[in-house]
């Protein structure tokens, strides 16, 4: 089998060399280009698997070869070189479709990361992209399309994608897709809540400690971000993130490093960042909640799931699916949908989307008889609330039943972070073991 064939584009003799030993000694071969022209000529003529090109060259730039590439060589996946603390150029490369990028002083070993990510590119090139008929993206809509195709484009890429939408439109799960359909899909795909984690211990949690830093510190922690190392980093809710933690995120992106509570040097970290929210991150940069320098780093490209409401009859196609997976976990028969309860589904607007969905037909499971659900059996609740109670004030139950909702799914998502630990659970919302089983059984979640 021919050896991968690595084009090194810069005006530096001394680079071309280092950079070409380098390669060598990964066992591919080599090519150098002095400037944009000689480099557009090579990848012309064909055979070229990447191309690594510094930012400043004699008749042009680093950009302008990037965007030739898109049009001209759209295969090769291509990364930049650019001056160290350059960050703004580094943005720009990336949404103009390079890979990825790399600082000067280059060093050797992200050479070498880069650019075996960047072969896994291009042998999984000719391969129809996993994401686009990945059977956990449900729904045959034409904004369900547009997301799939968006994955497919920005799994290739090592840029930062912020991924925005409702509550409860399955951004996690698109950031999943993403890290399995790219490059890094053998990797560790580490997501984490970042409103989840209590303020005093997000830097240890984060990134990691030495033994004895503070009090409790009995051994070394790796921390979230060097457990993604080689794989992807998902930050939920990132608008939720304190200020001075912001601050240091972001020097993490930059300088790919992160240094440990209570040591006094970095560690080099290899890792894709995904983050999330369903707040509005700009609204947030105009109060002064969230930094413009980090929003414009984490924002290099960004993907919007749609809402439920405006997917069509993905509700429907949504639904059966659920009643499946709910169905197969009690033992029973898949009930069927009647046609008033399908015109009933259909006709709501879904504010908490596809959560909202689940927790409908889990409720209207427990109410159907005779293997169907039909309309009677479906409860809605408009704007997240129960019916009123004949003999009560509606605004009290209104609250009371918001109350319940938002205390369902804190306690659902603690669950899930613990991975249905209870006693775990318990510890993360700040209840004990006892109050957290009478809650559970109060609200049905058992």
């Amino acid at each position: 089998m021919a050896k991968p064939i690595v084009l090194v584009v810069d005006d530096e003799p001394d680079i071309r060399d280092l950079l070409s030993m380098t390669l060598e000694r990964m066992d591919l071969l080599a090519e150098t280009a002095a400037d944009l022209g000689e480099a557009r000529d090579k990848l012309s003529a064909g055979g070229i698997d990447v191309c690594l090109t510094d930012m400043k060259l004699p008749d042009g730039d680093g950009l302008e070869l990037v965007e030739w590439i898109q049009a001209k060589a759209p295969g090769v996946p291509v990364a930049v070189i650019t001056a160290h603390g350059n960050v703004e150029l580094a943005v720009r490369a990336l949404k103009l479709g390079a890979f990825d990028f790399v600082s000067k002083p280059v060093r050797i070993d992200d050479i070498r990361k880069m650019v075996k990510s960047a072969l896994r590119i291009d042998v999984d090139a000719a391969v129809p992209n996993p994401a686009v008929q990945d059977q956990r993206l449900i729904g045959k809509s034409r904004a369900m399309d547009q997301v799939r195709k968006m994955i497919a484009k920005v799994a290739r890429s090592q840029a930062p994608v912020y991924i925005f939408g409702d509550s409860g439109t399955g951004k996690e799960l698109v950031a999943r897709l993403i890290h399995d359909s790219g490059p890094r899909e053998a990797g560790p795909f580490v997501p984490v809540n970042c409103g989840a984690i209590p303020t005093e211990l997000m830097e240890s949690e984060f990134f990691g400690h030495r033994k004895g830093s503070f009090t409790g510190a009995v051994d070394d922690k790796e921390g979230l971000i060097r457990s993604a190392e080689g794989g992807t980093l998902f930050l939920d809710e990132i608008g939720d993130l304190p200020l001075h933690m912001q601050v240091k995120l972001l020097r993490v992106i930059q300088e790919r490093a992160v240094r440990p509570v209570g040591d006094t040097r970095e560690v080099p970290v290899d890792v894709r960042f995904l983050s999330a929210s369903h707040r509005d991150l700009a609204a947030l940069v105009n109060e002064g909640e969230f930094r413009e320098d980090l929003y414009y780093r984490i924002n290099v490209i960004d993907l919007r799931v749609p809402p439920l409401r405006e997917r069509g009859e993905d509700v429907l196609i949504l639904a059966e699916h659920i009643l499946e997976r709910l169905a197969a976990s009690m033992n029973i028969e898949v009930p069927r949908l009647t046609e008033d309860a399908r015109a009933r589904l259909r006709e709501h607007a879904y504010p908490g989307n596809v959560r909202e969905l689940e927790n409908i037909l889990e409720r209207s499971l427990t109410m159907a008889d005779g293997g169907h659900i039909d309309a009677d059996d479906i409860e809605i609740r408009s704007g997240g609330a129960r019916p009123t109670p004949a003999g009560t004030e509606a605004g009290e139950s209104d609250l009371g039943a918001q109350l319940e909702d938002v205390e369902r799914d804190a306690i659902v998502q603690a669950l899930e972070q613990t991975r249905f630990n209870k006693t775990a659970a318990a510890k993360l919302l700040g209840i004990t073991f006892r109050q957290l089983r009478y809650r559970i059984k109060k609200l049905g979640l058992d």
